[in-house]
């Protein structure tokens, strides 16, 4: 068995985003030459996380949404006695957890026919990482 290791680093623009990195997945695991395994896609930050779904703005809006209503943004949390702001983003993590994995059949990601890879920021505008691991043969 085989293994590839790679990073990407993320600084979003807005605190609460959502970026597609399906392409980035699938370059990786291209240049990885495994045929036949899985990746792992982790994100390696407490308050963000990783998700598989469509890549529709409706159903972000309702992601986001859905969220919210959770883990309102804002609320006393008793994480702020620490003098950070960001309790909701940390339930927000736990809520869409923080990695996915994918099977990789004939060297491609086997996603269905609308899936994406998403990495969801929740306390952003600052540089933060995702570990990716392809393993295999």
């Amino acid at each position: 068995m085989r293994s590839v290791t790679e990073y990407l680093w993320y600084e979003t623009k807005q605190r609460r985003e959502l970026v597609n990195i399906t392409d980035r997945v699938e370059t990786i695991v291209s240049g990885s030459r495994i045929a036949e395994g899985m990746v792992l896609v982790s994100a390696m930050h407490i308050t963000a996380g990783v998700f598989v779904n469509d890549h529709e703005p409706g159903l972000w809006e309702d992601i986001w949404s859905w969220l919210q209503t959770l883990a309102p943004a804002g609320p006393d949390y008793k994480h702020h006695r620490t003098g950070e702001d960001n309790g909701d983003a940390h339930l927000k993590s736990i809520l869409v957890h923080h990695q996915v994995i994918v099977p990789i059949t004939k060297g491609k990601l086997d996603l269905g026919p609308w899936q994406q890879i998403f990495y969801a920021e929740f306390d952003g505008q600052r540089r933060k990482r995702l570990v990716v691991k392809a393993m295999g043969e």
